[in-house]
């Protein structure tokens, strides 16, 4: 309890505590439901369908976010139990609306089909932001992290250093390496390395620099065939057992 005060509550990150655990609980629950469903279990509740229209659960999730969020809005007292338990509803919300961000994209159900492996990455990746924040890494506070002379960066310092790593993490989008380029907007360092190693070569980079320069395509191919795939593959196991294999 005493860690959960000093790490949670004084730092003022409760709410964004409750969003967490909430978007876990939710994710994890609505994938045993699909699955379940999907297995055709008897004892499970279907699929919600009134009039014989098949309600998406991100249907629900829009409903939770908007609840959550506006709720949330109104409440002043960021520490509150209400404000804690709108964040949780929002977190429940955003979990349903993630888990079907595929449907969104496409505009079509390809939940159980290899496009809807987009799904679960939206939801990792949303969960690893969330949780580098609950560890206090910001890049909006980096002016209270980092002194000069024992005296804190002024605005145009912070401005140029959120700026070069949000650059940096651009770079790492361009080259293909979506991990990389969202988490370094919260590690530099991480963004640095995206941003100066090869891109992939399917990536918007590779297609504008790469095309004059078969050197550097054939490496690129070459860490995508020898690094890259094995990664994919443990990803790709990975997602399989926790959200279900899609159908071929």
């Amino acid at each position: 309890m005493n860690w959960f005060m000093r790490e949670i509550v004084d730092p003022g990150k409760l709410r964004l505590f409750c969003f967490f655990v909430a978007f876990i609980l939710a994710f994890l629950f609505i994938r045993i439901s699909v699955r379940m469903i999907r297995a055709q279990v008897t004892w499970w509740p279907g699929n919600i369908t009134p009039g014989g229209t098949h309600l998406h659960h991100v249907v629900f999730g829009l409903v939770f976010m908007c609840l959550g969020g506006i709720g949330g809005l109104a409440v002043t007292d960021s520490g509150s139990l209400t404000a804690a338990v709108l964040a949780a509803v929002f977190g429940v919300g955003t979990a349903l609306v993630l888990d079907e961000f595929a449907l969104v994209l496409h505009l079509e159900d390809v939940y159980w089909a290899e496009d809807g492996r987009v799904s679960v990455d939206a939801v990792f990746v949303a969960a690893a932001l969330c949780g580098l924040g609950l560890l206090g890494v910001s890049p909006f506070e980096i002016g209270d992290t980092f002194t000069r002379d024992g005296g804190t960066l002024t605005h145009p310092e912070v401005a140029l250093i959120i700026g070069t790593n949000v650059l940096f993490a651009a770079l790492s989008l361009a080259k293909g390496k979506i991990w990389t380029g969202l988490l370094g907007i919260y590690l530099t360092p991480l963004a640095l390395i995206g941003a100066i190693r090869l891109a992939r070569p399917s990536s918007p980079w590779a297609r504008w620099r790469y095309q004059h320069k078969p050197h550097k395509l054939a490496r690129a191919q070459w860490r995508e065939r020898r690094i890259r795939e094995p990664v994919e593959r443990f990803k790709r196991a990975l997602q399989d057992f926790l959200a279900g294999r899609p159908s071929p």
